[in-house]
């Protein structure tokens, strides 16, 4: 992929698909809180907002969901804020539990890294997903997408808001 992106200043490596805005998303398979299967499917005829974070244990990646959950609050019952990382879900509902986060939906990506390859989100020599936005309308279409091109650095909040409510 072309896009640049860096850890702590240091280049790293994308690989998986490289989606444009107007592209259908791609179906994906993730696994929730219960080893439940989350898939693209449940989500259909809502405006879904992916954040896409390396560990939910990192300071700006706690920073990041946390102000999603707050936002999540606000916007209407068509809109899901859904969390991708690849930590256990067991982490995942560790961590949302010790930090309130009851808005946003999380899911893991641990088992075979097919939504990080489908969404090009994938650091390839970390095994991590990259910091990255996805605005989904109800049909399925990507409407906005925002790399995070310093992985230690929070996204654009206000933009992908701005986004959401075009949808609203």
């Amino acid at each position: 992929m072309e896009k640049k992106i860096t850890m702590n200043g240091q280049p790293v490596q994308l690989a998986g698909t490289e989606l444009k805005k107007g592209d259908n998303a791609p179906d994906f398979t993730l696994t929730g809180k219960s080893l439940e299967p989350v898939t693209k499917a449940d989500f259909n005829g809502k405006i879904l907002v992916i954040s896409c974070v390396p560990s939910l244990d990192t300071p700006v990646c706690e920073i990041e969901t946390r102000r999603f959950n707050l936002e999540a609050d606000k916007l209407p019952e068509n809109v899901t804020v859904l969390t991708v990382s690849r930590d256990l879900p067991f982490a995942q509902t560790r961590w949302c539990a010790a930090n309130g986060v009851d808005k946003v939906v999380t899911a893991s990506d641990y088992r075979n890294f097919g939504f990080a390859r489908d969404y090009g989100v994938l650091l390839s020599d970390l095994d991590l997903l990259t910091r990255a936005i996805f605005v989904i309308d109800g049909q399925g279409i990507i409407r906005y997408i925002q790399f995070v091109e310093e992985v230690t650095q929070e996204p654009d909040y206000e933009t992908v808001l701005q986004e959401i409510k075009k949808l609203i």
